[in-house]
């Protein structure tokens, strides 16, 4: 039930090294968690342990069953939900759900033939215990969205919701009788209390767990060991993510403080040859202590140093903003149907309001009225004078900067070069500043778009899941760029990090009703008890 990885190597065709010398192993029943700053390999190493990738070099081993959930599950648009499940399981389970499947569909297309094979594949399906499976999936898929899995079956993956979709993947994973579970960013498109039920489900388990994630809250609750991938290597630190800004800094100086020592040594060293080889050019004696005094140097520089600290990433967001009317955003008997029923609010010059609510409520269609007025809505929407609204997309999926490089979407926006090149830099996108935007990993693809933002130089954001795709150090970069911006936010997100930032929230309740919330922690009991959002309803009726 254990991981463990030796001397890992992996790079792209044609590329660098992704990194080299990975080393770590997972202890039974550890929950170790994959961190580091995007492109930097996470998705990468797992697909290696998930025999999706083959390593260039090194060993690894799992020592028993495991599963895989890549962060893109059932968004394939030809795949059913049963499809999606079939993945899901050991490689026999998963070829005899493949041979029924297409004895299925080769019956209903009447192929000659067709009910014998069905019939051998119902037969083989059976002794592989893939009704066992069935069972799970259909306990799952009644816990997660209320319906039976004959009934939900040959439905699309992609007619559920990204978070219908990873619940309903997770609960039949973590209820499965595999010993390990390898899982990239498994909160992704979770809400507030699902994310919460991640949580206690991951702490949970007794399964052995390595999954990548972007979320502090989950790292620091669920994960009992961190292995962050970085200076093309790795290093691990055990305990939970809470104390990781603290061991990382130590490491750093005692790096820092160990190459020191290497290179202090050396010099001794050196000195040293210098002064016996002097001395051996006095008097013959001391040419064996010379050439002793060599040998050791010469033996000391040839281990080589310890590792220097890796160079910290330096992404620095700047947004800048500007001056607006004190009042910024009126909304009069606003709604969409069916998702929120109309509501009236007045949003005013630096105020950072969180739109809060289960998946499937309304946020991001909120949002897309506020961008884009031509969105069906009633009621009204008014804005303030001297407002320039920028809008950042929940998935970055930007069809302006289709067969764009992020050189050429700058240059478009500053016009030179070498400033283009400057502000690409900031961001930690220099080195890809010539790969075409589909090339880019989701991290790059969010801060090219919050560059865009800094240099579009916005009052008014309007932002969908900033952080979903962005790794710790450009979260914490935004969240300060946030901080002094001049200007109001109003950002959709389920990032509990990210909200404790925001000065309000407006609540999208489940029965499609709308209302102020002043407080973060009242904002999240608010999303976790259905009690309070009742009690805080009729505290505003009263008032």
């Amino acid at each position: 039930m254990s991981i463990s990885v030796s001397e890992l190597e992996f790079a792209h065709p044609g590329a660098h090294p992704l990194f080299f010398d990975v080393s770590f192993s997972v202890s039974p029943g550890e929950h170790g968690a994959i961190i580091g700053s995007n492109g930097s390999g996470k998705t990468t190493l797992l697909k290696i342990l998930a025999r999706e990738l083959e390593a260039d070099c090194g060993n690894w081993s799992l020592g028993g069953t495991a599963l895989y959930m890549p962060q893109d599950v059932g968004m394939a648009a030809d795949l059913s939900v049963r499809q999606m499940l079939t993945q899901l399981t050991p490689p026999q389970v998963r070829a005899a759900g493949r041979r029924l499947l297409a004895a299925e569909r080769a019956v209903a297309d009447g192929a000659p033939e067709a009910g014998i094979e069905l019939a051998t594949a119902i037969a083989d399906w059976m002794d592989i215990g893939g009704y066992e499976h069935e069972q799970r999936w259909n306990a799952a898929a009644d816990r997660v969205v209320k319906s039976d899995i004959d009934d939900l079956g040959d439905r699309p993956a992609a007619d559920l919701s990204g978070g219908e979709r990873k619940r309903l993947v997770l609960d039949v994973l973590l209820n499965s009788e595999a010993d390990i579970l390898l899982l990239d960013e498994p909160d992704n498109y979770l809400d507030i209390p699902a994310r919460m039920w991640l949580e206690a489900e991951l702490a949970a388990s007794r399964k052995t767990i390595l999954m990548v994630s972007h979320d502090r809250t989950v790292l620091a609750k669920a994960a009992t060991k961190i292995i962050t991938l970085e200076g093309s290597s790795c290093w691990v630190m055990s305990g939970g993510f809470g104390s990781y800004r603290a061991e990382r800094e130590r490491r750093q100086a005692a790096l820092g403080d160990e190459l020191q020592r290497w290179k202090d040594e050396e010099r001794r060293l050196f000195r040293h040859v210098k002064i016996m080889k002097q001395r051996a050019a006095i008097s013959d004696g001391n040419a064996s202590k010379a050439n002793a005094a060599e040998t050791r140097w010469k033996r000391f520089v040839d281990a080589g140093p310890p590792p220097p600290p890796v160079p910290d990433q330096r992404v620095r967001v700047q947004l800048r903003g500007a001056d607006s009317a004190r009042r910024v955003i009126k909304l009069t008997d606003l709604g969409i149907e069916p998702l929120f029923e109309p509501f009236s609010d007045e949003v005013y010059f630096g105020e950072r309001i969180g739109l809060i609510g289960s998946n499937g409520t309304g946020k991001s269609h909120l949002l897309d009225l506020l961008f884009d007025p031509t969105v069906e809505y009633a009621g009204e929407v008014g804005f303030g004078p001297r407002t320039s609204v920028g809008r950042f997309t929940q998935v970055n999926d930007r069809q302006d900067f289709a067969a764009e490089t992020p050189l050429a979407i700058m240059i478009e926006r500053i016009g030179e070069l070498e400033r283009s090149m400057k502000a690409l830099s900031r961001y930690g996108l220099a080195q890809a500043a010539r790969q075409p935007f589909e090339t880019l990993s989701g991290g790059q693809r969010a801060r090219l778009e919050i560059l865009c933002l800094d240099i579009e130089g916005h009052n008014v954001l309007l932002l969908d899941e900033p952080t979903d795709n962005l790794d710790a150090e450009s979260s914490m970069a935004l969240e300060e760029a946030l901080d002094s911006f001049e200007g109001t936010v109003v950002a959709v997100s389920h990032d509990r990090t990210f909200l404790e930032k925001m000065t309000r929230f407006l609540l999208i309740a489940d029965d499609g009703s709308v209302f102020d919330i002043p407080d973060f922690e009242m904002a999240i009991a608010a999303l976790t008890n259905p009690d309070d959002v009742h009690d805080i309803k009729r505290a505003k009726l009263l008032s």
